[in-house]
């Protein structure tokens, strides 16, 4: 079935270091997903869930790093089922022990996770459906999610504008990341949006083309 693209996607680039938070906002169901909650995410959604007359009926954490999951404990506390993937359980469960490599000073509080999300997966949400790709190598459970009706996928940190994710994190792999990167970001459409965790929006294409640290 034809499905026109009229689903409204947008990003907030928030603190403490400069994390994307993505709404996708869906007008004619009133629904909106949230996918990835740093510092002051919750707010935020709840004003975009306010302008556009919708609920927030899901949180997506792309991957388990404390920059991307600070503010998921509101999304809990406020009923929000929330997805994650369950190689990232640990940084779930107990963010603080990821303080070696954060802010100082942060509180970085659990988000327990209701569904638990692997490849392969298509969630039905926003009347479509979000299919679920496994990207290792930044960290162990950063999933994207990919959104063929609308031709974007929001990827965490698996990779930017002309760069890639750390991998020397604890459980970071380059050999694992370049691997994810070519066998489930390369292989969707040239013309697929990428929405990354840091930064501004790239595509699939131009990664494709210029990306200095894989080549297709």
């Amino acid at each position: 079935m034809h499905r026109e693209m009229h689903m409204i996607i947008e990003f907030q680039e928030l603190p403490p270091i400069g994390t994307n938070a993505i709404a996708l906002i869906e007008p004619s169901r009133k629904e909106c997903v949230i996918i990835d909650a740093p510092q002051e995410a919750f707010a935020w959604a709840t004003e975009i869930a306010q302008q556009h007359d919708c609920k927030i009926v899901a949180l997506i954490l792309t991957h388990g790093h404390w920059d991307h999951i600070l503010d998921g404990y509101q999304f809990v506390a406020a009923g929000i089922p929330t997805y994650g993937h369950i190689d990232d359980t640990e940084m779930f469960a107990t963010p603080a022990k990821m303080a070696s490599y954060a802010i100082p000073g942060l509180e970085m509080l659990p988000v327990p996770i209701d569904h638990w999300i692997k490849a392969g997966d298509l969630l039905d949400l926003l009347g479509d459906q979000l299919e679920i790709r496994h990207v290792p190598g930044h960290c162990p459970g950063n999933i994207l999610v990919y959104l063929a009706s609308e031709q974007a996928a929001i990827v965490g940190d698996v990779i930017f504008a002309g760069s890639v994710g750390r991998y020397d994190f604890p459980g970071g792999d380059f050999s694992v990341l370049e691997e994810s990167i070519k066998t489930q970001i390369y292989t969707l459409p040239d013309a697929t949006t990428i929405y990354p965790g840091h930064g501004q929006t790239t595509s699939v294409g131009q990664e494709k083309r210029s990306n200095p640290f894989v080549r297709a």
